[in-house]
């Protein structure tokens, strides 16, 4: 099998990508009693968010394990702070027009659907590959070497999907209403730690890459946001 033969692609796919995210999240937003104007908001800052915090660390000279250009629209770019930046637009977002209603949940299933599709551009495009390995469905990427490599684009697209498929479950179901992203973000910093195992990034300290010890902060974060959250669920 051979990954990132067609670069043409990436755009279509990530267009689909957004596409599918956008009418997703227009479908879950219009179940939470907001006025359009505010949803509009919400959203705006959740794209806005995504895409500065995406970014943002390859803009900061000198940061290890991250490298990309001078400017915003140059740099590198990676989900797992997307995710983050995105999530952190909003509460800011709220915070400002003082809006209290839970809007995690509505998010979700479409962020994880985008992901999902998102990666397969990156599988097309030939980006975000893995290590080399002797697994019966390893894939070769021509424009990196003649190696046979873990396909991360499609483990991801596999774990996006997945995660998307179970999170709309349990919303149709009201499980853990309230904390369904917290619950999303925790799973993909756990299954990002263990994945870069497998991918070629540098090893900054004891062995682990700047995305692993980003997803660790993360978990700290998330999961401090979540009990602080079940805390104040108890008292209310």
């Amino acid at each position: 099998m051979t990954g990132g033969t067609a670069p043409e692609l990436y755009p279509l796919i990530m267009l689909l990508a957004v596409s599918a995210g956008f009418v997703l999240n227009r479908y879950y937003r219009s179940r939470i009693a907001l006025d359009p104007q505010t949803r509009l908001w919400i959203g705006l800052a959740a794209f806005s968010g995504a895409m500065i915090g995406a970014r943002l660390p390859f803009l900061v000279p000198g940061l290890p394990g991250f490298t990309g250009g001078e400017s915003l629209l140059l740099s590198g770019k990676t989900i797992l702070f997307g995710m983050v930046g995105g999530y952190l637009a909003v509460e800011v977002a709220k915070r400002h027009i003082r809006l209290k209603v839970k809007t995690g949940d509505s998010f979700a299933v479409p962020v994880a659907v985008s992901i999902g599709i998102g990666r397969l551009a990156c599988f097309c495009g030939g980006c975000c590959y893995g290590t080399p390995t002797t697994v019966p469905w390893a894939v070769t990427f021509p424009s990196v070497d003649h190696l046979t490599r873990h396909p991360t684009q499609i483990y991801e697209s596999l774990f996006h999907l997945t995660a998307a498929a179970m999170l709309a479950w349990m919303y149709q179901r009201k499980l853990q209403q309230g904390q369904l992203i917290k619950l999303y973000f925790l799973s993909y910093f756990m299954y990002r730690f263990l994945t870069e195992f497998i991918r070629p990034e540098p090893r900054i300290t004891a062995g682990l890459t700047a995305y692993q010890w980003s997803a660790l902060a993360f978990s700290l974060l998330f999961a401090a946001l979540w009990w602080h959250d079940r805390a104040i669920l108890r008292t209310s």
